[in-house]
């Protein structure tokens, strides 16, 4: 069987849940063929495969850190438009059995060519309180409940009502490689492109003893993987939802500070889940991480996937 695999471009950690997924997939007898770009690709990179890259999209930066809406309308909808047209072209020459994606564009791209989709994504309106972006949530996720053959909502969250409906709950994705452990870790501070003000977190944890690595730093070497990593540690400090998967795979546990509305909804349902709390300030941080949270006991959810994806 020869599966497409693509992922979303905001952000690496979509990239690295893809990858879980697409080793596993291979472990198992199928090929692949890899899409998506943005800052995941180096991963994608550092573990030897190639990879398809479509026209970049940035609801994010164009929305929450830029103009608004009207930045959206002249920006990542032109964008999308662009992307959904390259994935086409792409599954139309790899002519896959099935395309897995938590990316909303491939997954649109996907009917046009023909092709069997399943979707792994844990956006949801659930997560939202911005108006805008709640109802393109909902509109995204009814969209792919009804072209997916299966919709896989990776979680650590107990089941509430956060969850769409229809939808097949599983475990937490982390992809799961051989790397080197960097360094000697105590706290790993894993930053996301909007999470600058995680340093002065980073100094108030340094003043208190603690040895905080600080994922991307000076000091940090770009591994294939972060969860051997996260395993040595005593505590992660994170902003988002790919963290906090793998912090949950890894057994570590998390404080979650967030920036943007959707890693204030993740932060908000993970703080439900044994092994994370919600920290929404530097001295917050400091007093968490002084009495952190029980370590999380999570399966990796990627095997799980692969299987069901194999199996229609």
């Amino acid at each position: 069987m020869h599966v497409a695999v693509a992922h979303y471009p905001e952000g690496a950690g979509h990239a690295t849940r893809m990858l879980a997924i697409a080793r596993e997939l291979e472990a198992r007898g199928a090929s692949v063929s890899l899409a998506g770009g943005g800052p995941g690709k180096r991963f994608v990179d550092l573990l030897g495969y190639e990879e398809y890259v479509p026209t970049p999209v940035d609801f994010i930066g164009d929305y929450q850190e830029s103009g608004g809406l009207s930045d959206t309308l002249t920006g990542s909808v032109p964008a999308s438009a662009r992307r959904v047209r390259d994935f086409y072209r792409w599954l139309r020459r790899e002519d896959p059995d099935h395309l897995l994606t938590d990316d909303m564009f491939a997954a649109m791209a996907a009917p046009l060519a023909g092709v069997p989709l399943s979707v792994c994504t844990h956006n949801a309106p659930g997560l939202y309180d911005d108006a805008v972006e709640r109802a393109g949530a909902w509109a995204l996720t009814e969209y792919q409940l009804r072209a997916a053959r299966e919709f896989y909502f990776p979680t650590v969250w107990p089941h509430g009502d956060a969850d769409p409906d229809g939808v097949t709950r599983v475990g937490p994705l982390a992809l799961d490689v051989e790397a080197p452990v960097v360094g000697d870790p105590d706290v790993v501070v894993v930053p996301s492109t909007y999470s600058t003000a995680l340093n002065e977190s980073v100094e108030r944890l340094r003043a208190d003893g603690r040895d905080a690595t600080v994922v991307g730093g000076d000091d940090w070497e770009p591994v294939a993987s972060m969860l051997p990593t996260l395993r040595a540690a005593d505590l992660v400090l994170c902003p988002g939802y790919s963290t906090v998967m793998e912090a949950a795979v890894a057994g570590t546990p998390c404080l979650v500070y967030p920036f943007t509305s959707e890693q204030r909804g993740v932060a908000r349902l993970a703080s439900r889940a044994s092994g994370f709390r919600t920290v929404t300030s530097p001295d917050e941080v400091a007093r968490a991480a002084r009495d952190p949270p029980a370590d999380p006991v999570y399966e990796n959810g990627a095997g799980r996937v692969a299987d069901a994806v194999l199996s229609r």
